[in-house]
């Protein structure tokens, strides 16, 4: 035989010698998860819906897994930056991300600069928790309902317009407007909290945002919902209309946050959060104060989660070409 034969079956019996001793490991690693503390990555400043859950997850993981699990809020580009650090931490699930749509899959739908693909550098483990958005007008102006404002928005083109604090919310928007024929040009604010003051002040026509922000003017009666874009009423709103109901067909919208760990985690460790996780969001208490965030818990396996985000991924990307949104 050649020397350079023999070379290259040197070469095969190294590397899966490599790959046979390399198996162990990682099963070993996975035996003895967690042997130290871990932390969960936030994409978002402390007190928001994202970080609440994240501390809830946090709270009964430490429990469960009988480690310590901190909350890092790493904020920056609606999530991106918190992605793009867990992206480059090691696949060995003790750096978790709380994951939500805005980062994870509208802003690829749109094209926005990212250092990371979503399923091609993160696995995802577990949805969290899932909201819808609702649409607000003054409690002053003359739109009763949806169709109201929809018929005024085709008369008045020019002066129609509505609040956007974000990408996501922006083409929940556009979804609404692409099915109902509504006119409205887009606002962009910093956050909810102003755009629901804008419409408050008669700034801008409408807003589609958050429940949390919107709900204590709209018991106060400064506000008026004209429909949520779930696809049954919101127990906080119940004489509010769903998009469906209010007369606009396929405009519904339901946003999620998920568990993600970086690509290559093994196996046996994302089915062991994945585990963990489900336990934690079926308790009653966290069940309840999501509730109290206008969330619903959810928990899902990593195969359903990823099902789920290619088929948002498509629908975002389907609805921003259509509608041609763009983002500065």
């Amino acid at each position: 035989m050649k020397l350079s034969g023999r070379l290259w079956l040197l070469k095969l019996a190294i590397l899966g010698a490599l790959s046979i001793s390399a198996a162990p490991v990682a099963l070993a690693q996975a035996d003895s998860y967690p042997s130290r503390a871990l932390r969960i990555v936030v994409g978002f400043a402390p007190g928001g819906s994202n970080d609440i859950i994240a501390r809830l997850l946090a709270d009964k993981l430490n429990r469960s897994l009988g480690q310590p699990v901190i909350v890092e809020n790493k904020p920056g580009a609606g999530g991106a930056v918190a992605a793009s650090f867990v992206k480059s931490q090691p696949a060995d699930g003790y750096t978790l991300l709380v994951g939500a749509t805005g980062a994870m899959v509208v802003g690829p739908a749109i094209g926005a600069p990212a250092s990371y693909e979503t399923l091609a550098d993160f696995q995802p483990v577990s949805m969290l928790g899932t909201s819808p958005l609702v649409l607000v007008v003054s409690a002053t102006a003359p739109h009763k309902t949806l169709k109201d404002l929809v018929a005024w928005s085709k008369a008045n083109p020019s002066t129609a317009n509505y609040a956007s604090a974000s990408p996501t919310f922006t083409l929940a928007a556009e979804l609404l407007k692409l099915r109902s024929g509504a006119s409205m040009q887009r606002v962009s604010y910093r956050g909810s909290n102003d755009a629901v003051l804008a419409v408050l002040g008669n700034q801008v026509t409408a807003a589609i945002c958050d429940p949390l922000p919107a709900i204590p003017l709209l018991k106060d009666g400064k506000l008026r919902a004209l429909a949520v874009t779930s696809t049954i009423r919101l127990p906080e709103l119940p004489d509010v209309p769903t998009t469906a109901e209010a007369g606009v067909t396929g405009a519904e919208a339901a946003f999620w946050t998920g568990l993600f760990v970086p690509k290559n985690t093994p196996k046996e460790i994302v089915d062991r959060l994945e585990a963990e996780v489900r336990t934690a969001m079926q308790d009653a208490d966290v069940r309840q104060k999501l509730r109290s965030l206008a969330t619903d818990a959810a928990s899902s396996s990593p195969a359903e989660f990823t099902d789920r985000i290619k088929a948002d991924l498509k629908a975002w990307s389907d609805v921003a070409k259509v509608a041609n949104v763009t983002f500065n």
